[in-house]
């Protein structure tokens, strides 16, 4: 690193930057498992119950073990890089307020830990769960280290969230998996996420050469490249999310403006300058689109439990005349 080390703390204050490189703040991150219960109470009304709690609050727990594992690892193996980042250059690693055999052992910790509360559920959950963990090593560990491939780059970083998915799922659901197509739109809508998140960086830093320097994967990419993959990754969401609501749930189709609205919204917030879609961690403070993200939730579980009949008489198929 180029950067001139800073004495590293001691006490108190060292554990505050191992926590900081655990990153407990994108914990938030495993709300993304709330849709995996609700979608399993959905299909299977009887699970909910007060026996299912104990599953619920060990797997969140190891939910956040696991990924402060991954995230540890990331801080680890992208501080070089780090450097060349206008931000994340402050961060601990690259100040030198880390010893770095120490956040290797927290890696390891964190995902051992992590695991064992995990196979205290079940062992779907504990299959999902170390997909987690894996996708985090194809994720950040050479020679494979996906995040420097271009599109692998965004899709294997969005896999977590179809992963959440099934994870909040086998939490109270140990019969079957939730079905593809909703499977694959949680993919694509997190897809759709991370490619506004690189677009963002990439025009932040604002030169191609640093940019390159930074993220391996910004070798490929240009603002009309990254802009032709946001487009690609919200029309799939759109096409898998349809099917989904043909096949299982006619009634959320009345959801579809608003949430074509979430998406244009989202997408102004990122074309935004220092748009704060590099840092979905903070996007709580944007109180309009978390509003308006809660207008849409609260709507999609209404549509999802309560049986409106004249939808499916609108939308039913009828002979067309000549053929």
């Amino acid at each position: 690193m180029d950067r001139q080390l800073e004495a590293r703390p001691n006490g108190f204050s060292a554990l505050q930057h191992y926590i900081r490189i655990a990153r407990p703040d994108h914990w938030f991150k495993n709300i993304f498992m709330l849709p995996g219960i609700i979608f399993a109470v959905y299909d299977l009304p009887h699970l909910l119950s007060w026996d299912a709690v104990p599953s619920i609050v060990l797997g969140t727990i190891a939910a956040c073990l696991v990924a402060s594992s991954n995230y540890t690892i990331n801080e680890i193996l992208d501080a070089p890089k780090d450097c060349l980042h206008p931000v994340k250059k402050n961060r601990p690693i690259p100040c030198g307020l880390v010893d770095i055999r120490i956040a290797y052992a927290q890696w390891i910790l964190l995902a051992v830990a992590g695991m064992a509360v995990g196979a205290l559920i079940n062992r779907f959950f504990f299959i999902s769960l170390a997909l987690l963990l894996v996708m985090g090593f194809l994720y950040n560990i050479p020679p494979i280290r996906l995040k420097d491939t271009p599109y692998f780059d965004v899709l294997s970083e969005s896999v977590n969230n179809p992963i959440r998915l099934l994870l909040g799922w086998f939490m109270v659901n140990t019969l079957y998996p939730p079905t593809l197509s909703l499977i694959m739109a949680y993919w694509m809508i997190g897809a759709f996420f991370m490619a506004m998140k690189r677009y963002a960086e990439y025009r932040k830093i604002g030169d191609p050469e640093i940019a390159a320097g930074y993220r391996k994967s910004f070798g490929h990419y240009n603002e009309y490249r990254l802009l032709l993959s946001i487009i690609y990754y919200a029309s799939a969401f759109s096409l898998f999310f349809g099917i989904f609501i043909v096949r299982y749930r006619i009634e959320m189709i009345l959801s579809v403006p608003f949430i074509a609205g979430f998406i244009s919204m989202y997408l102004r917030l990122g074309f935004r300058e220092d748009s704060p879609v590099q840092y979905p961690e903070h996007l709580y403070k944007q109180k309009s689109l978390v509003i308006y993200c809660l207008f849409c939730l609260a709507l999609l579980m209404v549509l999802l439990f309560v049986d409106l009949p004249f939808v499916e008489q609108l939308f039913h198929p009828v002979h067309m005349p000549g053929r």
